[in-house]
This record gives C-alpha cells, structure tokens and sequence, in this order.
C-alpha cells in the first residue's frame, strides 16, 4: 500500500508544478492528503472481492454458474484456456447477478465445439479457488489474478457445460481479436522454419507468447533484452514514429492536425489492443497520447510531466497496476532515461558519426540500466553483464524485424513479396537469436543469486539517486548522504547473507504431482525427489530456484555432513524425517519411535492406525505428489487420532527449522 501511494504523491507532485497555488507548503499537504485517501479508496474499490455482487458471496463448489467468455480459448499442453465473467449464480432455482473473473480450462477436444469470444456457458460444479505455489520467495499467483480480478477457476470436462444461444460480443474487441487472429495466421504462413525463431517474431510484433520456447527465453532474460519480446514503450515509440512519418506526408492528413492526431492515436491504441494491453505498453500509450495532444494543440510539455500524468490516469484506472513488474521497469527506465541520458552521452565526444551514433545508443541503454537495476535484482536476483553488448546489437535488430513484419502483413495480398519478407524476417530472427544464443553461453554472462530484500532495494535506490544527483550537480553535501545509504546498503547485505549462512532448513515445497524437497545448510543444498524436477529447468526455475535464492543456497552437493540417510529416514542435525512413499507394514512396538516429520508421498496406501503402532509422529506432511481424495481421507484419521497434520496443497511449503 506503502508503494501505491507513493507513486501517487510522485505522479500528481510532478503535475502539481503547472499550478501556482501548489507551490505553498500547506496547500501541497492538503492535496496529498487527498492523494492518500483517493489510493485508499481505489485500492479498497478495485479488489473485486468488495464489491456487493461479487459471485464468491454467492457460489460455493456446487454452484450452477452462468459465466461469459471473455477471450478466444488459446490452446495449451494439455487444455484449452481462456477468461470468463461470472454473469450470474444460481441459488434456490433463482439467478443472481454477479460480478468478477474466473479462469476456464477446457478439456482437449475438437476446438471447433469449444465456446468461443461472446459466448455464454451454464457450469453446474467445480469453481475452485485459485491457489499460488506456496513456497518461500515464490511467485504469488493468486495475487498477481486477484489484482486482475479473478480469484477462481474451474475445469471444464468435455460435455460438462450448456451452451446458451446467442452471442454477448463487444464490437471493439471483436475487431481486436479478429486482427490478432489474423495477424498471427499470416506470420506462421510466411515465415516458414524452426518454432523457436517464429514464437520470437510472433512475440516481437504484437506479444504473442504461445509460441516461445522456454529456452531462449531464458537466454534473452539472461543477456538482458527480454524486453524486446515484452513488448514495450520501445515497440510503442517505434510504431509511434513510423506513424509520424506516414502521416505528415499523406495529403488528406498534412494539412490538417486534427485528422493526423485521430489516425495516429487511433492506431497506436488499436496496437496496444493486440498486444494484450501490458503495463509497459498502456503507459506508453497513455504517454504518448499526452505528448501528442500537448505537442499538436497547446505547447510543447515537460516529458516527467507526461511521465506523471500518464502514472496518475493509469493509476486511477488501476491502482494495482503498481505492483506490476513491468510498470515497474517502464516507468524506471524511461525516467533513467530522461534524466541521465544526456549526462551519460556528454562524457565522451565522438568526431566519427557511427562511432557517435554507437555511444548515444550505448548511454541510451546504461540510463535505463542503472535506474532498473535495484527492481531487477530483487525480482530476478540476477545481473547481466552482456546487456550493453546485446543491446547495441539486437535493439537496431529487433526494430528492423519489427517493421519487416509491418511490411510483411501489407504486403499478405501480394504472395510473391510476402514470401520474400517473410523469408527475410526468419533470416534476421535467426541471427538474433544465435547472437543471444552466444552471448549468454559467454562464460562469466550472468552474475546471479544476488540476495536482494525490500531494505536493500530501497537502500540500492537511494544510493543511485543521491549519487547521480551529486554528480551532475556537484554537490559534495549529496554526495555524502550517497555514502551514508551506500554503507547502510552494504550492512543490510551483509547481515542478510550471515543470516542465510546460519540457517538450517528442510522445505517440502509445493509442488503439484511432485514430491520435491530441499535441505538447506550454510550456503549449499541437498535435494530429494522426483526425477522430473532434476531433469525439468522450467519446473525447477518456478517451484524450487526462488526458495533458494531466498536463503541464498547456491551450491547442490550430493550429501550435507550434517545429513545422514538410512532406509528413507533422514537425521538433519537433531531432527529425524521419514518418507512414507511404498507400501509399508509397520510393527507394533512396546516403546514407540519419536519421529519429528513424517512425509507422506505418492499416494501411499500405508494405513495411519498401522504406523502409530510403531511411531510417535510429532507432525504428518502430505506433499503435492497425493491426489485430493486421498489427503482428504488422511485428514479425517488425523483428526480421529489426535495427530498434527500439514496439507502443502493447501497450507504451501513446509518449513522445518533444525535450530528448533
């Protein structure tokens, strides 16, 4: 909440200098007083759970809900997927109107029967909560959905749904998705070889992600040009300045502002439609629309102005909007930019033009870098050191790929040319993608497992700023505070890392059909479980590399000295665990064998009444590897029993601390 309203107060301060009065310290309280109460209020309004017709207050498990389909059904590994609005609740025979998201999952079947955009199905059963992997310094998913008000889901077998007659379509997005479809059919039918270089195009020009390959995504984060398929403000003000140029040359919109302002707004908004509307792509939009107004009708505005403004609207939108990553790095960039690309550029001259034209766009990238470089560190715990490289490289790249495959989608009623663009963008592509390819296989590409907090983070920011700001205004005064938080910085750092060094952990992670766990000592780990998620780079980078970055566990080792294992029962230290994953038949003991943990895995069919005999559990786990039915049926004997019981389905990871 704290950083919500702080990005209020800095939006509208910025906008409060075009108004005498705000310059009085008492007045400039006052409105952000109103700031604080306008955050409060939007957050309090935007969580979908707060609002009166709010199906959950309505719904249960066995709920007849009659939902809208709010997106094309996009085709995944295993299900169909797509967003529905819940429309209404059946209670008693009587249907109640309601409000929110849920996602849908339909079971593969021929996609011609799939509902599609508009239409609306009655679901009889099966809304369930939508629950984050629960593991520590893990993504929280819940609340990445919850912000875009949806909180459930459900899985719609074939069958299992009615279809109502007639249609609910929005004419607009209609429009919109009928252009993306077509879009993406031309680009797969003209450019013609390997997926991982057709996902990159398709991601490159409109943000269509289905298609990419998890590898080179990884490759692109880790030679820091990601967001070259994220689209951006970069894509943004390219489209923006191909649009400039078109349309103060065509007759019917040279001479008249008006008419170029509407095509070119028009078109820039239609663009952000088809991307999905991101962060980073809406403040552009929104920005840009503020630079195009005041620059065509009233006076030419101050970019932190527009920067403000566009914050301050999109906020009001959705306060949310805050906490996203990629609102985050846009507006961070783009200010770095505005503020130290100059003073960047200034330090060297040039009298070659290329070698000029090199080290400004060279200055434009380390300005973006610098400001962007705490969020990154915190969010991905990593550095590339490649990126300056990279980016001077595949920047003017990606920009020639991106107005190919403009041109490309105006040529697509002439085959001859479009096979030959279409040729051209794969051709490029694949250089872009095996300079990338290289690049992140250099040795010593990426520093990662940076240990990072919300202290540090601040820290780190407020040594950059009070020390940029020492720099271009010689202030030795700044420059001393840039040393005071720059030593705070390195305190925070340094106890954390003693802090991790310390710890003594074992972690059953939560992990859907998996029985995942980590023992965690003095900097290294030791992990036990299914094959999968040691083979799996996707599976591990979600469910178990946060956790360790967190406890800044960097090395895997095959055994821990303080670990010992013996017929699947490990002593950590003073713990003793057991993994119950066979078929075990325990014999009843005179004097019972105290266990600290006892895990349960792989849907067992050893019986609770049979261990106690033998065991004294002090606490029963059930991973992610058991089916619902079954943890269910060990709940009611633990509760039967007396016993203490943890579901890692519902209640996230388990935690063991041997220090206890």
């Amino acid at each position: 909440m704290a950083a919500l309203f702080t990005i209020f107060f800095f939006s509208f301060y910025k906008l409060s200098f075009s108004f005498r009065y705000t310059y009085q310290w008492v007045q400039g309280v006052l409105l952000h007083g109103i700031l604080f109460c306008l955050g409060a209020y939007l957050c309090y309004s935007n969580d979908i759970r707060n609002d009166k017709q709010w199906y959950g207050k309505y719904s249960t498990d066995s709920s007849t809900i009659v939902i809208k389909i709010l997106e094309p059904p996009v085709e995944k590994a295993k299900t169909f997927r797509t967003i529905g609005s819940v429309e209404a609740v059946l209670v008693n025979g009587h249907a109640i109107s309601t409000r929110g998201k849920v996602l849908l999952y339909f079971a593969k079947v021929d996609s011609n029967k799939l509902p599609q955009y508009g239409q609306v199905i009655i679901v009889n059963d099966g809304l369930q909560s939508i629950k984050a992997a629960n593991n520590p310094g893990g993504f929280n998913y819940s609340k990445y959905m919850l912000f875009q008000q949806t909180t459930h889901q459900v899985f719609v077998k074939a069958n299992q749904y009615a279809l109502v007659s007639g249609s609910h379509k929005n004419i607009i997005m209609q429009f919109v998705y009928s252009i993306k479809a077509s879009i993406i059919n031309t680009l797969q039918k003209y450019i013609v070889g390997s997926k991982k270089v057709i996902g990159i195009a398709e991601a490159l020009l409109i943000g269509y992600k289905e298609d990419l390959d998890k590898d080179v995504v990884q490759a692109y984060s880790n030679t820091g040009v990601v967001h070259i398929i994220a689209i951006s403000g970069m894509h943004l003000g390219l489209i923006y300045a191909g649009l400039v140029w078109l349309f103060v040359r065509l007759p019917f919109t040279k001479q008249s502002t008006l008419a170029r302002v509407i095509f070119i707004l028009s078109l820039l908004w239609l663009f952000t439609l088809v991307t999905g509307a991101s962060a980073s792509v809406l403040r552009s939009a929104v920005m840009f629309t503020c630079i195009i107004i005041g620059k065509e009708f009233f006076k030419q505005a101050s970019i932190y102005n527009s920067l403000a403004t566009s914050s301050f609207l999109l906020l009001c939108y959705n306060p949310f909007l805050v906490w996203d990553v990629g609102f985050q790095l846009s507006y961070s960039a783009i200010i770095g930019i505005v503020w130290l690309q100059k003073p960047i550029e200034n330090l060297f001259y040039f009298k070659n033009i290329i070698g000029q034209h090199i080290w400004q766009m060279s200055s434009i990238t380390l300005a973006a870098t610098l400001l962007t470089l705490p969020i990154c560190i915190y969010y991905f715990h990593q550095i590339p050191t490649t990126f300056l490289i990279t980016n001077l490289l595949c920047v003017p790249l990606s920009s020639l790929i991106l107005f190919a495959e403009i041109g490309l989608l105006c040529t697509a009623m002439v085959p001859i040319l479009a096979i030959a663009l279409g040729r051209f963008v794969y051709v490029l592509t694949w250089c872009m993608n095996t300079v990338i390819d290289y690049c992140s296989k250099l040795p010593y590409s990426l520093i990662s497992n940076i240990y990072a907090t919300p202290g540090t983070t601040w820290a780190l920011y407020a040594v950059l700023c009070f020390l940029f700001s020492a720099l271009l205004r010689k202030n030795k005064g700044l420059l001393k505070i840039a040393a005071a938080f720059f030593i705070l910085y390195i305190g925070l750092f340094l106890n954390g890392k003693i802090n991790c060094l310390r710890q003594q952990n074992m972690i059953v992670y939560q992990v859907s059909k998996h029985t995942a766990i980590d023992f965690i000592s003095k900097g290294s780990y030791f992990f036990y479980g299914d094959d999968a998620l040691k083979t799996d780079v996707a599976l591990q980078n979600y469910n178990l590399t946060p956790t360790r970055v967190l406890m800044q566990a960097k090395l895997s080792n095959d055994t821990l000295h303080s670990l010992k294992y013996k017929a699947n029962i490990w002593q950590y230290y003073n713990k003793i665990i057991m993994v119950v994953a066979n078929n075990y038949k325990f014999i009843p003991l005179a004097e019972k064998i105290n266990i600290d943990v006892v895990i349960f895995s792989h849907n067992t069919n050893t019986q609770l009444a049979d261990l106690v005999l033998a065991i004294q559990p002090s606490i029963i786990v059930f991973d992610g590897s058991n089916s619902m039915w079954k943890i269910k049926q060990w709940k009611t004997q633990c509760e039967y029993l007396h016993l203490r019981h943890f579901d890692t389905n519902e209640q996230g990871a388990f935690v063991l601390n041997a220090h206890e």
